[in-house]
């Protein structure tokens, strides 16, 4: 049986305990070995850059994780010029693993109308397992609209990696607003992070 591992990318401005718990969950519906957070220097599909620097960050993934043996940091797609594209770490990930490592990619049920715009999108249906997190108590993601656009044996892909997760209301744009408001963000994030986001006085404007 082939190793699994699950990657999950985004710019993780700041992580919080959102990412972690839903992370987690994915990791263990799939039967993963490992979770790889793979943070980006910026998403192609968004214009603003994220807030907090690249080291800044690193350093709050690895406090949010370390006490997670499952959970791993990559690199990778910092080591790249930005925007950071997923078909090109999904190759690189896989030139490193090998052809013995089933990869599975976390999405947001939020990101599915963006599917269409990703650089390389039938070749990560094709070459990854593409799992789409949808919310508990919310209607299961149709991607039937993307029929004729993927063909149906990529939709009927997709279809079978929709992964339920649980229903966590938090985000981190929200997070950066109640911190520069001087409100209290100890529920949303990992101890070790938010005392790091005060001593960096990290989202004050």
């Amino acid at each position: 049986m082939k190793r699994k591992i699950t990657l999950f990318g985004g710019t993780f401005d700041p992580i919080h305990k959102g990412h972690t718990i839903v992370a987690e969950y994915a990791g263990r519906y799939i039967g993963a070995e490992s979770v790889l957070f793979i943070p980006a220097h910026r998403s192609p599909h968004k214009q603003i850059s994220p807030q907090a620097s690249v080291t800044d960050r690193i350093e709050m993934i690895n406090l949010a994780i370390k006490e997670k043996k499952a959970f791993r940091l990559s690199e990778c797609e910092l080591s790249r010029p930005e925007p950071s594209y997923t078909m090109e770490t999904v190759s690189e990930l896989k030139e490193y693993y090998g052809t013995e490592v089933k990869m599975y990619w976390l999405l947001g049920a939020d990101s599915i109308d963006d599917l269409p715009n990703w650089y390389g999108i039938n070749k990560i249906i094709d070459e990854c397992n593409l799992c789409v997190m949808f919310r508990a108590g919310f209607d299961r993601p149709d991607f039937n609209k993307f029929r004729k656009l993927f063909g149906p044996k990529r939709v009927e892909k997709l279809k079978k990696n929709i992964i339920p997760t649980p229903l966590i209301n938090i985000n981190s744009t929200e997070i950066r607003s109640r911190i520069a408001a001087g409100r209290d963000v100890s529920d949303m994030l990992h101890p070790a992070v938010l005392q790091y986001i005060r001593q960096r006085s990290l989202y004050l404007r």
